[in-house]
């Protein structure tokens, strides 16, 4: 475990090493900078956030794919499409992600987006509390009657105790804006403070090596525990150390 003033070092060191705009075009964030617009952003990194699990090359692939599905243009593809246009979704695939979760995310999107502008306000139902946000952006996704049962898997919820990895990365790209052209910061309504840190497992196993997790299960309330380690270090943008932590694990096989 690192002396205190060398962990601040160390975690320094490779967030500026990894948060650079080189880092975009191996990570699933390519998916949504391929856009502008911000609802195409929004779109673009939900998908991509939800579908992050497995090698990165593929789900980048795959990200890539779903949005030529929507014509590289997924705002308009959500709001304007035709029951004829979904068709070519009904092909998609990746793991358990297929046709029925693309389909309802289409719909529920397309619902939200005729009276909503961003998804951002999908999230701040009990902020400044993300766990409360999260939860009430599952909860809302979930309510209408169509929605399959099968699809609850591919959203998590802090009341299950999940980690909720790749909606706070989602969080993370859509909230923070240190002005290194890799996180958007789009969503101004939400504190760069407030987000917990998204959590996998090499994540977790650099951050246990360097005593900034104790607890012994791997959940919610261990993305909490990092966070508030991280914090001590830097209050305001604790979450960027998610670069620093992914970067040694991934990168570097930090622990081996």
């Amino acid at each position: 475990m690192p002396h205190p003033e060398n962990l601040k070092y160390l975690l320094e060191e490779k967030y500026l090493r990894y948060n650079q705009q080189s880092f975009i075009e191996n990570d699933p964030i390519s998916v949504p900078h391929r856009f502008n617009r911000r609802q195409d952003i929004e779109i673009a990194g939900l998908f991509a956030a939800i579908l992050a699990w497995g090698q990165r090359k593929t789900t980048i692939r795959k990200g890539f794919e779903l949005m030529q599905m929507m014509d590289n243009s997924p705002y308009d593809f959500i709001l304007h499409h035709r029951e004829n246009d979904l068709k070519v979704l009904t092909r998609f695939k990746h793991r358990t992600f297929n046709a029925t979760d693309t389909l309802y995310f289409v719909y529920f999107l397309n619902r939200y987006y005729r009276e909503n502008a961003s998804l951002e306000d999908l999230f701040l139902s009990g902020y400044p509390s993300v766990e409360k946000g999260l939860i009430h952006f599952h909860d809302l996704f979930f309510s209408l009657e169509s929605a399959p049962a099968r699809t609850k898997k591919h959203i998590p919820s802090p009341k299950k105790r999940s980690t909720c990895k790749r909606l706070n990365m989602y969080l993370r790209w859509m909230v923070r804006n240190d002005g290194r052209g890799v996180d958007f910061g789009l969503w101004s309504r939400i504190s760069p403070s407030r987000l917990i840190c998204p959590v996998d497992l090499h994540v977790d196993r650099v951050a246990r090596k360097m005593g900034l997790i104790s607890r012994k299960q791997t959940d919610w309330y261990t993305a909490v525990e990092l966070t508030d380690h991280l914090k001590k270090i830097d209050p305001e943008d604790p979450v960027k150390y998610d670069y620093a932590l992914f970067g040694l694990g991934v990168i570097e096989n930090y622990g081996f």
